[in-house]
């Protein structure tokens, strides 16, 4: 991490990114190599914002920033030099700020990536961040589109050990208590089929340590719309103390970006039709109520 005396070091890394990769980065190298010795000062005084440093034998060859913004942290700047490239740098700079937005108790990481940088994009996909489906011009060069992913530091899937919670979370409901019962063998059986299906996940919401939230996710191939996958997503609860706060919103967002990294062009969902305020909450998400469903119990 870089200190505020280190001003020197970090305006020669930046620069050099600058000029090694003019069309990665929203600002360019006439820009900043005009800056005032201040404005570099500033960058690292800054308590809302860190600057991490890779280096390989005593060389610097990789550069990072995060800046909280909000209940997030924004990274930026990842740059990793050519003589350094294919070792994992960029992972490990990556790791650095998530790790520095964990300890700052922020919800998620987000970034911007150029389109046409598959192998960055790649990198950010293997590190779990996903499409929020904001996209706009590269503000150095506005031909090139970037698009915006997120990585929430909240979300994550399920493991086997979360199944008690996650049984808890449901049953707490006047609808769902009878039919989910309490945790038992058949509940874990449930989960390890959803796991071991390629085309379910069942996620929750993690804060503090305790499972506050959860949904099971489906992907459903289709031979309609033209062989489309379309996102099911179901069992949508929130902890009873923290309804209203936005929980279960930023939970939906995040589904739904889960289904748009895996190419489904539309998302769907059930709901009680006791359930006015799940109907209303669906409704500000853009949802439409457009089938009417029909179900036939077996048992």
């Amino acid at each position: 991490m870089l200190q505020p005396h280190e001003t020197g070091r970090l305006r020669a890394l930046r620069l050099r990114a600058l000029q090694d990769a003019p069309d990665a980065f929203g600002s360019t190298y006439a820009e900043e190599v005009a800056l005032a010795p201040e404005v570099w000062s500033e960058r690292l005084k800054n308590q809302d914002q860190v600057w991490f440093v890779a280096t390989r034998d005593g060389q610097d060859v990789g550069l990072v920033r995060g800046r909280q913004e909000g209940d997030g942290v924004h990274l930026q700047s990842l740059w990793v030099a050519p003589e350094a490239r294919g070792r994992g740098v960029a992972s490990e700079l990556m790791d650095r700020v998530i790790g520095w937005a964990r300890d700052r108790g922020a919800e998620h990481v987000e970034l911007w990536a150029v389109d046409a940088n598959e192998a960055a994009r790649a990198l950010y996909r293997r590190k779990g961040f996903l499409p929020s489906g904001k996209v706009m011009a590269l503000p150095s060069n506005p031909a090139l589109m970037e698009s915006h992913y997120v990585l929430s530091l909240i979300f994550r899937d399920a493991r086997a050990e979360d199944v008690p919670a996650i049984v808890a979370l449901i049953a707490d409901d006047a609808v769902a208590a009878a039919r989910t019962g309490e945790y038992g063998p058949r509940h874990q059986a449930a989960f390890e089929a959803i796991a071991a299906d390629p085309n379910n996940e069942l996620i929750v919401a993690e804060i503090g340590g305790e499972v506050v939230g959860t949904a099971q996710l489906t992907y459903i191939p289709g031979i309609s719309r033209n062989g489309a996958t379309r996102l099911q997503i179901e069992a949508v609860r929130v902890a009873a103390h923290l309804r209203g706060r936005g929980l279960g919103r930023k939970m939906m967002d995040w589904c739904i970006a889960r289904g748009r990294a895996r190419g489904c062009v539309m998302v769907q969902l059930t709901s009680d039709k006791s359930r006015a305020d799940a109907h209303r909450f669906y409704r500000s998400m853009g949802f439409a109520q457009s089938h009417e469903g029909f179900k036939l119990p077996l048992v």
